[in-house]
């Protein structure tokens, strides 16, 4: 039979995860209760068995007590009536013999000789003195039918115990397999959803233990990453396509004006064409520059460099921009040494400005300032531009991912994607914070070198 995802085996692997599960936990409870009842049968048997001994060996010494009576009444053997001794015997089932001083028998139960069983001896003591020996035999178990019977009602009411157990032991495991399966099978069906292309199926919450809500949890949660990742592909394939659409329209209005004779190959008109060309290759630097990040981890060249002193670098290379673009560049700069490839840090902190400079209106300042901070080396840089929305403050690492700020600015929306993946391969951290319309500061944190490695501080203006 097909399950509710087309799978004809889905409910038959459900069906045996769910009673081997139950196998598993009444096999134990079973294997628990027979030690436990057979514990139990076996001290209960050698209770008895200890309660049986006590009677016989009290038994004994009372035939020895009535044997010792007789003998003193007659002030020996010979004339003794021993008739009640046999007698107290026969009553309790057992047999007798009473032997004298020198062993010779004095008289004995009816077939004592052909009878086998448990043998209990007491001596006959009259006035402090041994005149005989009392031996009585019990014949079978040695028990009575009162010991029989208590013997007997005791493993039964174990029995008893041990079924109505196994029974519970049986239902609970049943229960608890029903249990720990039921949000499986929940994950494996929405699993089958989403393999089938229903991209919105989610497990949700379910009653379960604390680790199955946890997978389950970490599934809808892996869910939602792949579908802002494939929100993600969908969004770079139409930024993509529309930051190629104008270049290459331009490109080809303008090859084909040339190639028709409508217009001359004027320096202006070659420039235009140019700039088109150098729009294009900043696009596929930028995907190059993605990919590279993605592998920086196995290629850093690391050595001893200045976060300070990157940082100036970087804003000389820009300084020409930030004077067209009529904003205000601000140097906060004291050494901090840090263990780091230069090339791959230069390219962070660029990211960095470029970003601010990007969403910084003319007449704004962007402040970039380095230091150290105990065990760490701090590079901020600091706007007064728009400022990000609170909502879209926690995506803007997301590669490709661009806001509703964005829309109007050119790129490909992987600056700070690649800036956070060199951080981390330099096992640090880049972080933002932001107020709309206050502007943005973005937060580098790397780990110093040893004390014993590290510069005299300066400070570079």
């Amino acid at each position: 039979m097909a399950d509710a995802n087309g799978s004809p085996s889905a409910y038959a692997t459900r069906g045996t995860l769910g009673l081997r599960l139950a196998l598993a936990f009444i096999s134990v409870a079973l294997a628990a209760i027979a030690l436990l009842a057979g514990l139990t049968a076996a001290f209960a048997a050698a209770d008895v068995s200890a309660l049986a001994t006590r009677q016989h060996i009290a038994l004994t010494d009372a035939i020895a007590v009535a044997a010792a009576a007789a003998w003193d009444r007659n002030n020996g053997w010979a004339a003794a009536d021993l008739s009640p001794v046999l007698d107290l015997a026969a009553r309790t089932g057992a047999d007798v013999q009473i032997r004298d001083q020198p062993g010779r028998i004095v008289t004995s139960s009816p077939g004592y000789i052909a009878q086998a069983g448990l043998r209990y001896s007491a001596p006959v003591v009259v006035r402090g003195e041994r005149v005989g020996l009392a031996v009585v035999r019990f014949t079978g178990s040695g028990m009575s039918p009162a010991d029989r019977g208590l013997q007997t009602d005791l493993l039964q009411a174990i029995a008893g115990a041990a079924g109505a157990a196994a029974l519970l032991a049986m239902l609970t495991g049943l229960a608890v397999a029903r249990r720990i399966t039921r949000p499986v099978e929940r994950i494996i069906a929405v699993t089958r959803a989403m393999g089938r292309g229903q991209r919105t199926a989610r497990v949700g919450q379910v009653a379960a233990p604390g680790e199955l809500r946890e997978l389950a949890s970490a599934f809808d949660q892996m869910a939602d990453g792949m579908d802002r990742q494939e929100q993600l592909r969908r969004d770079l394939v139409a930024d993509v396509a529309h930051e190629l659409r104008t270049p290459v329209a331009i490109l080809q209005a303008g090859h084909e004006a040339l190639l028709d004779g409508v217009t001359e190959p004027t320096p202006d008109q070659l420039a235009s064409l140019y700039d088109e060309v150098l729009r294009l290759a900043r696009m596929v630097t930028d995907l190059q520059t993605l990919a590279a990040a993605d592998a920086a981890a196995l290629r850093l060249s690391r050595g001893h460099c200045d976060l300070a002193g990157l940082a100036a670098t970087a804003a000389d290379s820009l300084a020409g921009q930030f004077e067209t673009a009529g904003v205000t560049l601000v140097r906060r700069l004291a050494a901090a040494d840090v263990l780091g490839d230069p090339r791959w840090l230069h390219q962070v902190i660029t990211n960095l400005l470029t970003n601010a400079l990007k969403f910084t209106p003319a007449g704004g300042r962007v402040t970039i300032a380095a230091g150290p901070a105990g065990a760490d080396a701090v590079l901020t840089v600091t706007d007064t531009g728009t400022g990000i929305p609170a909502d879209e403050l926690p995506r803007i690492f997301d590669r490709f991912w661009r806001g509703r700020q964005s829309s109007q600015t050119p790129g490909s929306g992987i600056g700070l994607a690649v800036a956070a993946g060199l951080a981390h391969a330099h096992g640090g951290r880049l972080s933002a914070s932001s107020q709309p319309g206050r502007g943005t500061e973005m937060t580098l944190i790397l780990p110093r070198l040893p004390a014993a490695s590290r510069r005299e501080p300066r400070v570079l203006i």
